[in-house]
């Protein structure tokens, strides 16, 4: 797969193959490659809970805000839901300060999941506090994200703004087609 593939197919999916479950070994091979990725400092104070079994993954969905731009979907129903998570989360005693470190990791994870066939959404809208009792984490780990991971069953389509004034809001049309507006490249580069 090119890059510029990758890039265009790691998009945020909502909706998914509950029934294709992830193994713990793909999980494990996402967080090495998230382990390789830059880290401020280099002090890698990021560690990942990988969640595989179905009871977790069922608590930790119910932490989870989906899509506040659709106002009139609650989120994935049973059958839709994701079939792992990735949880990622600072290590206190490595380092107070978290920079970027997460949102890098968190795209990392992502290409990889998508070169393996499967998609995601990067959550940060959580319940924090609940998803560390849930996990029984911990004071040290201090919740950053939500990577819900599975194969995607919606369609998403990229499509580019005509008039930069135009709304960037994503939606969904009657099909079920989610569409994401995104700038043109005329307006993105001063």
């Amino acid at each position: 797969m090119m890059f510029q593939e990758l890039v265009k197919g790691t998009r945020s999916f909502r909706k998914f193959d509950q029934s294709a479950r992830m193994t713990e070994q793909q999980l494990s091979s996402l967080a090495a490659l998230a382990g390789l990725a830059p880290s401020a400092a280099n002090l890698q104070p990021l560690v990942y809970r990988l969640i595989t079994d179905e009871k977790t993954c069922e608590q930790v969905f119910s932490t989870l805000s989906w899509a506040s731009a659709l106002t009139d979907w609650d989120g994935p129903k049973e059958g839709e839901r994701p079939a792992a998570y990735v949880v990622i989360a600072q290590d206190m005693n490595i380092s107070k300060r978290v920079w970027l470190d997460p949102g890098i990791a968190a795209v990392t994870i992502m290409y990889g999941a998508v070169e393996m066939g499967y998609g995601g959404c990067i959550l940060a809208s959580i319940d924090r506090d609940r998803i560390v009792e849930i996990l029984d984490l911990p004071s040290r780990y201090a919740i950053q994200l939500v990577l819900a991971l599975g194969v995607p069953t919606e369609q998403v389509v990229l499509d580019t703004l005509k008039h930069p004034d135009d709304s960037i809001a994503y939606h969904r049309t009657p099909d079920g087609v989610h569409h994401v507006p995104k700038r043109a490249l005329k307006d993105i580069v001063i």
